[in-house]
């Protein structure tokens, strides 16, 4: 994570506050010089908040010019005058740009149930200047924050173009996807389809392989725009750059959990599919048992084998072929000594734990997910949430 990092060319910024809240920033611009390539993914819930249907219409043809982000309140449950808010949002930063309303996409991030302060927002919305004066993705990755600790942002190179990602969240995090902002830029040239392909792709073994807390947002939102600036680049090239960027995101994610102390890795293999491998690993790092053992540093392999157990059946999985591993130390089938559970508890008071289970079905389907421990701390946070 570098919390000072330059956008990619083609793309500035502006980060202020308007009082949605408090007094830190919580009004985000960022916009390339042009309409160009753009792809998003979304939640899929039903609860879906007026940021992401306005979004997704917007995207939906494969070009955009700018992102706005509210952060700390999420314009949910508001009904059509939560909708109406967020159209005059995005007409409000087109006509700043000079673009058209449709071109510019919105995210929102906070309480839920609350509609926006919009004497507030359209005070913000008069005084974006022009040009946007900013081409700090860290700025941009501190403004679209709420009750995350630390900014994330990360970068790849593709060639001669550059991918540069913010993103937030912290709870509220299960995908499809989370309660997550995620933003990528890059000024590589690729056509809209291409885009989207590639973008979907990377989030399902990224984005929608993090978990906090089981619980799926309203308003997640990831997004991707590219500027063209750099001219094109190798495709291999470029997806790869975006999953290294949206893989560093993601642990940032789950490693910031609320209350978290440590970052959980689970990795699934020997599963019939990928499917089946990321259910199994999903069980594994949701489980309110299997989590706050990694909390205690207690190396309690059992509850592993029961999240094992509840997501799959006994004719698709024989646990006497199926292998569990803390770090690189067995635990299940073979016995583990005196010593080596003192071992292990050693390993699970550091920041970060994996776990390795190969459900030994014949098949070569595995996955990776991220998720964090379980704290007091999380309790906390969400028991004074709203106040």
């Amino acid at each position: 994570m570098n919390p000072s990092l330059p956008l990619p060319l083609g793309f500035r910024a502006h980060v202020t506050n308007v009082g949605v809240k408090d007094t830190t920033d919580d009004f985000t611009v960022v916009a390339a010089d042009a309409v160009c390539s753009a792809a998003g993914v979304f939640t899929r819930s039903s609860f879906a908040g007026p940021s992401v249907l306005v979004s997704r219409r917007h995207v939906a043809d494969g070009r955009a010019r700018a992102m706005v982000v509210v952060s700390k309140n999420a314009n949910v449950a508001t009904g059509p005058q939560g909708l109406a808010d967020a159209e005059e949002l995005a007409a409000g930063v087109a006509a700043a740009l000079g673009c058209d309303a449709s071109d510019v996409l919105v995210a929102s991030t906070g309480v839920i149930g609350r509609a926006y302060p919009m004497d507030r927002i359209r005070a913000g919305l008069r005084a974006i200047p022009s040009p946007l004066p900013g081409t700090d993705a860290g700025a941009v990755a501190r403004g679209i924050m709420t009750t995350d600790t630390v900014p994330k942002t990360a970068s790849a190179a593709a060639g001669a173009a550059r991918v540069v990602g913010v993103a937030k969240g912290v709870g509220m995090i299960e995908p499809d996807m989370a309660t997550m902002i995620a933003m990528l830029f890059t000024d590589a040239l690729v056509e809209a389809a291409d885009l989207d392909a590639m973008f979907r792709r990377v989030v399902d073994r990224t984005f929608n392989c993090v978990s906090v807390d089981t619980d799926t947002s309203t308003s997640d939102t990831a997004v991707v725009l590219a500027s063209g600036a750099a001219g094109q680049v190798d495709a291999a090239a470029l997806e790869a750059a975006l999953y290294d960027v949206c893989a560093s995101l993601t642990r940032q994610i789950a490693r910031d959990g609320e209350g978290a102390t440590k970052l959980l890795e689970v990795a699934v293999d020997g599963a019939a599919d990928a499917r089946q491998a990321k259910h199994v690993a999903k069980a594994i790092v949701n489980s309110p048992l299997v989590k706050t053992a990694v909390h205690g540093a207690d190396p309690n392999w059992g509850r592993v084998a029961m999240a094992v157990g509840k997501s799959t059946t006994a004719d698709a999985v024989d646990q006497a072929k199926v292998v569990i591993r803390f770090g690189r130390q067995e635990v299940y089938p073979a016995a583990v000594d005196d010593a080596g559970l003192d071992a292990l508890a050693a390993y699970m008071r550091g920041d970060e734990v994996r776990i390795h289970v190969s459900l030994g079905t014949g098949g070569t389907g595995a996955a990776t997910v991220w998720g964090c421990d379980l704290s007091d701390g999380y309790v906390r946070i969400n028991a004074d949430y709203t106040t």
